[in-house]
């Protein structure tokens, strides 16, 4: 397939591209060809580092398309009384009706809508946000993209599905490519997605994909990069940067699943993965044991703390990866990597603004950034992308 690639359209010729176009507040520049949007995120991120370092380039995506493998879709009722599914208006919660979409694994776009169509056919009362009313509030659909494995997780504000076995029996009949099914319960007021509690009705609770050649273990509420084919271009630039020997000990910081600690762990001695998240540590550490990784361990700690530790017990890291979320980091952590002092700090973002911002307090702690390279993760959007930057103390090369 190739990718979407259109010259720029009118919102009214959009519209027949995409029906939520302008209106879920997703893909924003939809309307820009692709090589456009590259040249745009590769100007705001050469922009944000120039005062630190030059940026490389920018790892483009073959086919931009249906590339999310974690598709969400919200629940409702329109004005008149239809079931709809779809995502929230941009900085609202008015829910945009959503058929289709380009940048959505087109499997599980179409398991929402059976799943929509067995709503009104089961009765299964749509949860009102104004009332607090109702059963079904989101669905969330992860799949594999070299798996082909599918989880489906129902979000409902009480524990029992009716006729949950028939229920089942009609979507896996539909869709035999759904491998697990869960039920999540949030019966709270919130906006938040998922709550706490969870029951598995069908197969094993998570689905497994492979990524860099490691298998991984992805539960639903697991961070695992949305964009699988890019991650991996994103990955071994990570360790083209680190320029690893074999003889190295390395952090992870917010380590998630153990994705990247796992692809480094081949070629380093050894690996100390650190993540404040316990289900991500069970998975990190299931998925060590999977791939038969034995010189990694993981730690259910906040990872400024954990360095802080180590560095108190002059305990030597010869490099520190760290993939903070789109917050980026705080002063108390790259405090903290200051103390510990490794050669090497491998920094993958996904927000240039506060890359950005780190690095001005790194440089200030006596490191230098040496080289960056963006990767278009979020093709047909304008403010994101993730990039790695490789720093060293300010005396080595």
């Amino acid at each position: 397939m190739q990718p979407y690639n259109n010259e720029k359209k009118t919102t009214k010729e959009l519209s027949l591209v995409c029906a939520a176009a302008g209106k879920c507040g997703g893909c924003n520049r939809l309307n820009v060809p692709y090589a456009e949007q590259l040249k745009e995120k590769r100007k705001l991120v050469a922009r944000l580092l120039r005062p630190y370092c030059a940026l490389e380039g920018i790892i483009p995506m073959e086919d931009s398309r249906f590339y999310r493998n974690k598709v969400h879709a919200v629940f409702d009722r329109d004005r008149r009384g239809n079931v709809i599914a779809g995502t929230y208006e941009k900085n609202s919660h008015r829910v945009v009706p959503v058929e289709s979409c380009l940048i959505e694994d087109e499997k599980a776009q179409a398991i929402i809508r059976t799943i929509r169509d067995l709503s009104k056919s089961f009765k299964i009362k749509i949860y009102d946000e104004d009332t607090g009313y109702g059963l079904l509030r989101h669905v969330l659909v992860r799949c594999g993209h070299r798996s082909g494995q599918y989880m489906v997780v129902l979000v409902l504000a009480s524990p029992i599905l009716p006729d949950k076995n028939h229920f089942l029996k009609a979507l896996l009949k539909e869709h035999p490519q759904i491998t697990t099914v869960v039920v999540n319960v949030n019966d709270r007021r919130t906006s938040m997605i998922l709550g706490t509690k969870e029951q598995v009705i069908y197969g094993k609770g998570y689905i497994e994909d492979t990524l860099c050649g490691k298998t991984f273990r992805i539960s639903p509420g697991s961070f695992y990069q949305v964009n699988p084919v890019q991650t991996e271009k994103l990955y071994q630039k990570a360790l083209e940067y680190a320029g690893f020997h074999g003889n190295e000990r390395i952090v992870d910081a917010y380590c998630g699943i153990g994705t990247i600690g796992i692809v480094a762990a081949d070629h380093v001695r050894e690996v100390i993965g650190v993540e404040l998240n316990a289900d991500a540590v069970r998975d990190a550490r299931i998925n060590a044991r999977r791939n038969n990784i034995r010189n990694i361990s993981f730690y259910e700690n906040d990872a400024g703390k954990l360095l802080t530790q180590m560095a108190e017990q002059n305990a030597k890291v010869d490099a520190v990866i760290m993939d903070p979320p789109r917050t980026g980091s705080d002063e108390a952590f790259l405090g903290s990597v200051a103390k510990i002092a490794p050669e090497k700090i491998i920094y993958i973002s996904c927000n240039p603004e506060t890359l950005a911002r780190d690095l001005q307090y790194l440089v200030k702690q006596g490191y230098r950034a040496r080289k960056a390279c963006a990767v278009d993760m979020f093709p047909q959007t304008s403010e994101h992308v993730e990039t790695c930057v490789l720093i060293t103390k300010s005396g080595e090369a």
